[in-house]
This record gives C-alpha cells, structure tokens and sequence, in this order.
C-alpha cells in the first residue's frame, strides 16, 4: 500500500489504522496533492479547516476512550456531491448563481463524521442533478477516467472520478434516475442505489422529491456497504425516509436465480453486448440460473420519467432560479416541466403504480434481476451533439428503479476491446439491498478486476462472522437441515444459509421418540459434551416470530455456542423430553443418524 493512501480501499484504511500505521494527520499530504484545477472537484477544504476537522476527530476519540471499534469511519477521507450539505461549506448543485452557505451537514454526512470519517472535498455533478452525463456543469465536463476523450457519466460525475483514480475510498453521490449507477459503470467502480428512504435526504438539494436517493460509490461492494449501514437509517426529520420492515433476506443462496432482459438494446454498442454476454456465462459458471423476462414494463416506466409529467418535480426544484444561470440543455428538460397539468400528474401516477406492479410481480420468484449498467457510452464530441438523445440512452436499464421501487447495486463486469470499464447492475424490490450486496460480493470476488482506474489489485477479503442488519442468525441441527423435511419453513421465509459449522464441544444430541417428523433435542452439557454439525441460516427479523411460533415442544429456541465461540440463536430443548430419547452425540450430527437409519 502506498504511504499517501491514494488507491486504498476503506477496508485498507481501517485496517492501516488499527495497525498504527499511521495516523489521520496523513490526510494534510494526501490533501495537498489534490488540484482544485481537477474537475472533479468543486470544493476542497482547506489546510487549515483540515485540521478542524482533525481536532474533532481526536475529540470523538477521546471520547470513546480510544476504541477504533466505536468509529468505524476513523480518519478515513470521503467526498460527497455538491447538491448535499455539509456545515459550513457552499453547497451549488452546479449552480454558482445558486449557491449557499450550507448551516448544518446533510444527515447521512453528519453520521459519516459522527463514525469518524473526514469531509476532503464536494464534487462536481450535471447541474440539479439533472443528466446521466457529467458534461452539463459550469465547472467544466468530468472526463471519463479511463479515457478523457470519453463521459464520465452523471450527474454525480466527480464523486466517481475522485473514488475511481483513488482519491478517497468512498463518495456520496445521488441517484434519482441513474446517477450512482452510470458512471460507476464507466469508470470500473461499485455505485449502490439504496432502497429509497433509507438513507435520510434531509440536507439534500432535490431534484425529484418523491424519487430521490443519495447513493454510495466506492471500490468494493463490502466497502459501499460498510458506508450504507453506517449512513442509513430512519430520520424524522425527512418526509420520505422509511423504516426498515425487516422482512426481506439478506443474503444469496448458492445458486441465485436471476432474472434477464428477453431482448437486451445496445444501441448497436457491439462492445458492451460482448461484456454483458460474457458476464451471463460467468454468472452461469458461478451457479445462476438465468431466466429471460419480457422487459417491456420496465421500458414502458423508464420512459414517463424524462417524457411525462414527472419531469414536472425537477421544474420544481428549480423554482425561483433565474432561467438565464441554468445550462441550456438542463433548462430546456425543465421547462417543460410546465406543460403538464395536475390531471397529468395523476394519470401519469396511475401508469407508474400499475408497471410498478408488474415490475414487482415480474421479479417475484428472482433473487434478482440483472442488467447492463448502460447499452453504451459516448464520446464528450458526441454528447456535444446529442445531449438529449445519448443522454436517454444511458438510462435505458436506471431509468425505471425508483418508480418502481427497487433496490439497485452496479459492479464492474469486465473491460471491452477498447479498453473501456462496463458494468452490470443487480436490482431488487425494496429492502433487498443486504442481499443484493452479498452476490455483489461473490461476483467482485470472482472476477477480481483491478480497483477502478487506480490499477490495485482487490484485496483478500476478510471473512466477516457478523450478520447483516436486518436478520436474526438462527443454528439449525435436525429437521431443519437442507434437504431435511422441515427445511421449507425457513426458505418460504427468505432465510438464507450461511455456512455450515459445528457447536462448541458442549452439547450432547438426542433422538426424540414419537416425533412426526423425527427430529432431535440438542442439550448443553457440563462434561462429556461433543460438538455437533449444524447450519446457520440468516432469518429476516420480522419472519423470525413467525418461524419459532411454529415450533412444537419440547423444542425451542434459546441461544447456543459455536465452535469458535461466538453465540447464535439455536434450538434447545425441554429436559424433560431428554428421559428415555436415545443418544446418538456419536454420529456428530443428525444428518448421518438419518442416513444410518435408511441404511439400517
């Protein structure tokens, strides 16, 4: 890893950190080889509030008594785009006519600073957000960072540039209609789109109110992640923001079932296609299986977004803004915002609520539905002359996830003939956003390509024993096992297995006598224990009541130890039950009982 942190991964910061490799005063180098003249950039804070911020950061660690643990974002540098607030710093949306001295930070960056992180800069972006290009700003177009003669993809345009050549491991952006997928797709980095309302836009400057998201770019999928989970969550303060029901899986099974456009458009990009069809065999490699599906509700929706009355929110937005500071192409997309009326709007919503419904009917069945990231890319010439046209292009596979309600994660799938990142994108219903991440994880992993523009090889994962938000980690030891005959009550609940693993030699099991189907009582012993074979299966929380409501006696569920010491939910069982069931600890698990009793 280089001294300067340039090209790191979140993981690779906290890790130098925990190791006293060095210390968050790295940042004032790393921030002196920043160029304000880099267009990626609209803002950098200065030395001297660097070091501000550097003071607090030794507050908020004092606090905690020295316990990097409890700031898991410690002295790692972000950026965010500069349509989200940040305490003291101009907030512009592209806009210098606009713009404004922000009071307090957006809520997802005060929680940001909260967990330790440092604000380096704020990002350039198509002006309101408005563009899946990165060329329509004042503060010049963001180059693709592959090649400059090509888009970097927008709006949040700098917030990927800056995190694909490795400036810092992570940047905010936002997603209303492709803007944290597009240009992670062109610049070989992760965008996650969350589940809309999970993380909080107050502080946000909208762009369409009821669609908007802030989305995360970084690295690593388990790095967009990390920063989601820390960043999320329900605020009282934003109108739109939701609670988590908890009630979708948080994992993949081994073999996904994945759902695939019938007819894929790339508007003739031969390249594209080539990595996209290359990323189904890989995906086929790994286990998927690949279901094509009729994708025309998917079109038919993305297209109300930018040519019905929905272009009527950004018209919105940028009430009061003098016409004559907006970009050209930007004003004429929000004027005519002001052609529909309120039965338009109306119509318009019922069109959207009924493809929404047969988006969501469509994906029922899929652990996911995968698409390109964009059909193509284009050249900053060609944009030049198509604004509008390449523009929709782009938003061909984005354009339709918020007003459907979708959960959304974009990864690199692969280089084309001319060197240019492509991607594909994983989208889900609402919530879905920890599983999404889990088979992000698997395919980031398979692949390995290197690390955005930067060159860096990924990094080993480290396996992670701690279970996603969301689900409760259950051991199951008997009728409950894969194949066995109970196992259904945990797959028609979207449980997820995790691993199979055994008990601390402790326990001691039981065939219980008269159990329909047979099943077995796991008891903790003081002596003479054994560890036994079992599964964890990661339930989601809300399903977890329904599951154990439908356990008999004398079985239950209480906590239990594994080999490695950690404690999960696990089924125990009523003493009583132990007199006269007969013991059967020798065969390890209850999977070789039953094949000892078919083969008896």
């Amino acid at each position: 890893m280089s001294h300067r942190g340039f090209g790191w991964t979140l993981g690779e910061w906290q890790q130098a950190y925990r190791r006293q490799q060095l210390q968050p005063d790295v940042l004032a180098e790393l921030l002196a080889g920043l160029s304000a003249e880099d267009p990626a950039w609209i803002s950098l804070t200065s030395p001297a509030e660097l070091q501000q911020q550097l003071i607090q950061l030794a507050e908020r660690l004092a606090a905690v008594k020295g316990d990097l643990s409890q700031l898991p974002l410690y002295g790692v540098p972000f950026a965010i785009k500069d349509n989200i607030d940040a305490a003291g710093w101009p907030t512009t949306a592209a806009c210098p006519e606009f713009a404004y001295t922000a009071e307090k930070d957006a809520t997802v960056v005060a929680k940001l600073r909260a967990a330790g992180a440092i604000l380096i800069g704020k990002t350039n972006l198509d002006q309101f957000a408005t563009g899946l290009v990165g060329t329509r700003s004042p503060y010049g177009a963001v180059p693709n960072s592959f090649n400059p003669a090509y888009v970097s993809g927008g709006s949040s345009s700098g917030s990927a540039s800056v995190v694909a050549r490795g400036l810092v491991p992570f940047a905010l952006g936002t997603d209303t209609a492709g803007s944290g997928r597009v240009p992670a797709g062109f610049n070989n980095i992760v965008g996650l789109k969350p589940t809309k309302g999970w993380l909080s836009t107050t502080g946000l400057v909208p762009a369409c109110r009821t669609l908007d998201c802030i989305s995360v770019f970084a690295l690593t999928v388990t790095d967009a992640q990390v920063v989601a989970n820390i960043a999320g969550g329900y605020d009282a303060q934003d109108a739109y923001s939701r609670q988590n029901p908890a009630s979708a899986k948080v994992g993949m099974p081994a073999k996904p079932r994945l759902a695939v456009p019938a007819a894929p458009e790339f508007c003739g990009d031969t390249q594209n296609q080539v990595v996209f069809e290359q990323a189904l065999l890989q995906l086929r490699e790994l286990g998927a299986e690949l279901v094509e599906i009729d994708f025309s509700p998917f079109q038919q929706l993305a297209e109300q977004l930018y040519f019905g009355s929905w272009v009527a929110e950004r018209s919105v937005a940028v009430e009061g803004v003098n016409p004559d500071h907006i970009n050209p192409v930007v004003r004429g997309i929000v004027a005519n915002g002001h052609q529909y009326s309120a039965c338009d709007a109306y119509r318009a919503e019922y069109i959207r609520a009924e493809l929404s419904r047969a988006i969501n009917d469509a994906l029922a069945g899929f652990d996911a539905l995968l698409v390109p990231t964009s059909p193509t890319i284009r050249t900053l010439a060609e944009m030049a002359a198509e604004p509008v046209l390449f523009n929709s292009q782009f938003g061909t596979y984005t354009n339709f996830t918020n007003l459907a309600d979708l959960s959304a994660l974009a990864v690199p799938a692969g280089f084309r003939d001319d060197g240019l990142p492509a991607g594909i994108t994983l989208l889900a219903p609402a919530w879905h956003d920890q599983a999404l991440a889990a088979l992000g994880q698997r395919w980031q992993q398979a692949l390995a390509l290197p690390l955005g523009a930067t060159g860096r090889a990924l990094p080993v994962p480290t396996a992670s024993t701690t279970p996603p938000p969301g689900c409760v980690r259950v051991a199951v030891v008997g009728a409950h096992l894969t194949g066995m005959p109970l196992n259904f009550q945990l797959a028609t609940r979207d449980a997820v297995l995790v691993e199979q693993t055994t008990s601390s030699a402790d326990y001691r099991l039981y065939a219980l006598p008269g159990t329909v189907p047979p099943k077995p009582g796991l008891s903790r012993v003081a002596a003479d224990g054994a560890p036994i074979i079992v599964e964890l299966w990661d339930v989601p929380q809300a399903r977890f009541g329904e599951f154990v409501a439908e356990i008999p006696p004398p079985l239950g569920i209480g906590n239990l130890q594994l080999a490695d010491g950690r404690w999960v939910k696990g089924f125990i069982c009523e003493p009583y039950a132990l007199e006269g069931a007969r013991d059967i600890t020798s065969f390890g698990g209850w999977r070789a009982f039953i094949a000892s009793q078919a083969q008896g």
